[in-house]
């Protein structure tokens, strides 16, 4: 099996917009997040968390906001990277909202180790 690292995106309006729901309207959509997690058995390796406030590291050791609107993670185990997909196709986060998307990489193996 190979490990996936998830990411989900959303525009920073929306990210702004969803820290002001209600709690009924955060449990609601925790509750569809949960339902996945069950749904995926010992695929998910790491449920992850909601990320934020991201910054570049430049080379000269400056930084600057990210513009990539990644709000959180995960980490999923799978054959290869079509059966990772799979997994993710009917993750609640791409329903949410159309700005909403989720990228996933291989976390490849490093030399030697």
């Amino acid at each position: 099996m190979k490990n996936f690292m998830v990411t989900y995106h959303m525009s920073n309006e929306l990210l702004e917009a969803s820290a002001n729901s209600t709690p009924e309207e955060k449990a609601e959509g925790m509750k569809q997040w949960m339902e996945w997690a069950k749904n995926t058995g010992t695929a998910l390796v790491d449920f992850g968390q909601p990320l934020g406030g991201g910054l570049v590291v430049n080379s000269d050791g400056s930084s600057t906001p990210s513009s990539r609107e990644v709000c959180g993670y995960s980490m999923i185990q799978a054959e290869d990277i079509e059966s990772a997909v799979k997994i993710l196709q009917k993750h609640p986060h791409t329903s949410w909202n159309d700005s909403c998307s989720i990228e996933v990489h291989e976390a490849m193996k490093m030399p030697n180790s």
